[in-house]
């Protein structure tokens, strides 16, 4: 058998390759299997027609479809929970947005920092920093603010007494962003953070640490994975420094 001889466990895997689509989760499902040490028996769906006979034949509704040992076990999602990479009885959490922006703002900051006083290690760098980090988080925001006012409103208690605020919050903070990276209308970016920060800080410390309340934060936009907890918090008291230190004498 083809196992025995290469000492490798086989998979099938059925995935629609067709002229006019390529199932990227057959691909993702392909990759998957080969990095967990599989020899893969890769087998396409050509046509409409074949991948609809192939699914009324197995009883299923969607492909790719993996076999493991004769044993089917679905597709790319069923394959990370067979694995033990995902727990579907587990909510899941992540850091990775917020850790991906800061990341990067950090980066900008530094390299504008180089570029404007050949030193990385400038006040103005930190300036920097939290605004460029502010207008990452605004455009998270504003690319569904229907959802992000939505989950705002599980903690922020200006947005609970006024709806419109959850609104109007990613547009403040881009403001307030963009006005402190570019070091103008200062008179109205620092009060702004001042404000939102003020409300943010204290609407997150009420929902973790006195409420008690296990909540996503909305500071990455709407369906976000991030807890609502101490980066939360680090992020509305950095808006609130940024305000105050930036405040027209």
């Amino acid at each position: 058998m083809a196992e025995e001889q290469s000492g490798k466990q086989t998979a099938q895997l059925y995935r629609m390759v067709m002229p006019g689509h390529l199932c990227p989760y057959g691909l993702k499902s392909k990759y998957l299997l080969e990095r967990q040490g599989l020899e893969v028996e890769d087998h396409h769906l050509s046509s409409r027609e074949e991948t609809d006979a192939f699914m009324k034949r197995h009883g299923v509704d969607t492909t790719p479809q993996a076999f493991i040992d004769g044993e089917r076990i679905g597709g790319y999602e069923k394959l990370r929970v067979y694995f033990g990479l995902d727990n579907p009885e587990k909510e899941q959490t992540s850091y990775q947005p917020v850790i991906a922006i800061f990341a990067v703002a950090l980066l900008m900051a530094l390299g504008l920092s180089w570029q404007m006083y050949d030193s990385i290690f400038t006040g103005r760098a930190v300036e920097w920093f939290i605004s460029i980090s502010m207008c990452f988080l605004a455009v998270q925001k504003l690319q569904d603010i229907e959802s992000f006012s939505t989950m705002f409103l599980n903690y922020d208690l200006l947005a609970r007494r006024w709806v419109p605020y959850g609104m109007l919050y990613p547009f403040g903070e881009a403001l307030a962003g963009v006005a402190m990276t570019a070091g103008i209308l200062l008179w109205l970016a620092s009060p702004v953070a001042i404000v939102i920060g003020l409300i943010g800080a204290v609407s997150v410390f009420k929902a973790v640490y006195i409420d008690k309340r296990e909540l996503k934060c909305a500071c990455v936009g709407g369906n976000s994975k991030v807890p609502l907890g101490a980066i939360s918090l680090t992020e509305n008291l950095m808006m609130l420094g940024m305000g105050l230190w930036m405040l027209p004498g």
